[in-house]
């Protein structure tokens, strides 16, 4: 089994350019690539302001709000209310986005943004028992939103924003609270 585990502890905080908030990245492919070349990015963000979205071509991007009552979109014009926690929101990166805290409180959002055409990405955001299958060439990262979550086999336990980066199957994951399940495929 291939098993990274990344503790939250050890990430930086990065603020943004705009002062709006900051970014503490959890994983990248490749490893150690900047925002202009990499293939797959995960991150959560702290949101403290209103204000654009940073655009990326050829990017989709999922945003899962963790903490706070959410965030109110502008995607390319059109609006989308992302206030439900733990639910997994689709947009492209390279189209216009403006966002607006829905009670003017800083959120917590889990990212993922995936190039297209590069790499095929699935979040979903998960509670109780799930058994993780890990298909060849692709890579799976769990992240631990809320609550403890185990990767039982591995005896491997993840605290509130811990990650775990799997390129085998580990067995079972079980979580007290919601856990993040992102499947990563080349292609």
């Amino acid at each position: 089994m291939t098993l990274r585990v990344l503790r939250a502890a050890d990430r930086k905080a990065v603020p943004w350019k705009n002062g709006g908030g900051v970014t503490r990245e959890i994983a990248v492919s490749p490893e150690g690539a900047g925002t202009d070349d990499f293939d797959w990015r995960i991150s959560l963000a702290d949101v403290g302001t209103d204000g654009p979205f940073s655009v990326f071509p050829g990017v989709d991007r999922i945003l899962t709000v963790v903490e706070g009552a959410g965030m109110d979109l502008a995607v390319g014009g059109q609006r989308t209310v992302a206030d439900e926690r733990y639910r997994p929101y689709r947009f492209p990166g390279d189209v216009e986005t403006d966002g607006r805290l829905v009670d003017g409180r800083t959120v917590v959002n889990f990212n993922v943004m995936h190039r297209r055409g590069r790499t095929a990405c699935l979040t979903s955001v998960v509670r109780g028992g799930l058994l993780v299958a890990v298909e060849p060439g692709s890579t799976v990262v769990i992240v631990a939103l809320d609550g403890p979550s185990v990767l039982k086999e591995a005896h491997v336990t993840l605290g509130p924003y811990d990650a775990a980066v799997l390129t085998q199957s580990p067995g079972s994951l079980h979580t007290e609270g919601h856990a993040a399940v992102v499947t990563l495929r080349s292609g």
